[in-house]
C-alpha cells in the first residue's frame, strides 16, 4: 500500500525539519515548502494527501493560501498557528480547512489529527484528478485532460474507452506510486472495477493501446506507473 503523502508549508526551516523527521518515522512521506508558491508547485508536481499549513508566512498569509487551494482541489488542510483566539480559527474554518491546531503543540496530538483528518477524507479525492484541465505529458505521450484526448510520441491520437481513460488520469495522478487494486478501484468509483480482475483486465487494455512499459506490475502490491509526468494547469 502507498504511503500518506504529506506536505508541510512553513517558513521555518528548523520547525519544518522537525516536523518533517518525526512524521518520517510514523510512516508518512514528507515535503516541505517554505512559502505560496513553493507549495503550489508541490501540489502540481505530486499527488498530496494532506498539508500541513502554518498560519504565518513571512509576506505570505496562510489562510489566503488556503482559500485559494480550496478553490481548485479538496485536499485535507490542518492550519497550523502560534494564534489560538476563536476569530483566528474561524478564519481558517471559513476558508475550508479541515482542523486547526495551535503553537506549541504536542507532537502525539498532532499526529492524531492527521490520522484523523485523513480517516475522514475519502481516499479517492486524493487518488484521482482534482482538476480537469490539465495536460499531462510522460514519456514523450501527452493526456489533454480539457479533451479527453491521448497523443502518443509520433503525434497520432489514440481512441481509449472512458473505463480506460479514467485508470490512465488515476496512473497520472500517482506517478512512480505503488497503487493497490482496491484503491484504484476506489479511485476509479466504478462498481464493476472492484470485482474479480476487472482492474487487471482494464491495465491489460492500456497497456496494449499506449506502451506496455509505463504500468508496472508490483508483485504482493498492484501496479506503478513507472514515468515521470510534468503537469501544465491552465
Amino acid at each position: 500500500m502507498s504511503l500518506h503523502r504529506l506536505l508541510i508549508v512553513e517558513d521555518d526551516a528548523e520547525m519544518a525539519a522537525m516536523l518533517a523527521a518525526y512524521l518520517q518515522k510514523q510512516g508518512f512521506h514528507v515535503s516541505c515548502a517554505a512559502d505560496r508558491a513553493g507549495a503550489l508547485a508541490a501540489l502540481k508536481a505530486a499527488r498530496v494527501d494532506l498539508i500541513l499549513l502554518d498560519v504565518s508566512l513571512g509576506e505570505d498569509d496562510g489562510v489566503r493560501i488556503c482559500a485559494e487551494i480550496r478553490e481548485a482541489q479538496d485536499v485535507p488542510i490542518i492550519m497550523v498557528s502560534a494564534l489560538s483566539a476563536d476569530h483566528q480559527r474561524m478564519a481558517g474554518y471559513e476558508v475550508g480547512a479541515d482542523d486547526y491546531i495551535a503553537k506549541p503543540f504536542n507532537p502525539d496530538l498532532l499526529l492524531a489529527r492527521i490520522r484523523a483528518v485523513l480517516r475522514r477524507a475519502h481516499r479517492a479525492a486524493s487518488l484521482s484528478h482534482r482538476r480537469r484541465n490539465a495536460v499531462c505529458r510522460f514519456a514523450g505521450w501527452c493526456y489533454d485532460a480539457r479533451r479527453d484526448e491521448v497523443t502518443a510520441p509520433g503525434g497520432w491520437q489514440v481512441a481509449l474507452s472512458s473505463r480506460e481513460t479514467a485508470i490512465l488520469r488515476v496512473f497520472l495522478a500517482n506517478p512512480l506510486i505503488p497503487l493497490t487494486r482496491d484503491e484504484i478501484a476506489e479511485a476509479l468509483d466504478d462498481d464493476e472495477a472492484a470485482e474479480g480482475r476487472a482492474i487487471d483486465m482494464l491495465v491489460n487494455r492500456l497497456r496494449q493501446k499506449t506502451d506496455p512499459g509505463l504500468i508496472r506490475t508490483e508483485r504482493g502490491v498492484g501496479y506503478l506507473f513507472s514515468a515521470e509526468v510534468v503537469r501544465e494547469d491552465d
